[in-house]
């Protein structure tokens, strides 16, 4: 693939991530989003159903991690690092969902910012960020030797 080809591609994907933030609130049916984007500290958490948030919260995930990995594919086409990247996402996904659903099943004050950060590597596409300096730095160290 042509250097001009693969940066269009990785700015497109990169673009899809934007654009999934971007209409959040059009995209995903998710009653934390306003309570964590207020004085949630001193709030009553909102009145939600539990099995829609964390199916909307899945959703995104799913949106976030199939762009995600299709940036790790055409950045570093490899096949053991696009499966490792799968399997990285597969068990992540299942630790955080089911930690996430734990502590939003009965959720307290003293869980707020637990909930946030679990939901946040849950909704953003962290894992991306970390992964490609991870490749880059791997394949560099390999070319060393």
């Amino acid at each position: 693939m042509n250097k001009f080809l693969k940066f269009g591609l990785l700015g497109l994907l990169v673009i899809g991530l934007a654009l999934i933030r971007h209409f959040e609130h059009e995209l995903f049916s998710d009653p934390l989003l306003e309570f964590y984007s207020s004085k949630y500290s001193y709030s009553e958490p909102p009145e939600f159903n539990t099995f829609q948030v964390i199916c909307s919260t899945s959703w995104r995930f799913l949106l976030n991690s199939i762009l995600s990995l299709a940036l790790i594919w055409i950045a570093f086409p490899s096949k053991k690092t696009f499966l490792f990247s799968l399997v990285f996402y597969g068990f992540t996904y299942l630790v955080l969902i089911t930690t996430f659903w734990f502590f939003i099943s009965d959720m307290k004050a003293e869980n707020y910012l637990i909930i946030f950060y679990i939901r946040r590597f849950l909704i953003q596409p962290i894992f991306v960020l970390i992964l490609l300096p991870a490749f880059y730095y791997q394949k560099s160290i390999v070319k060393e030797k």
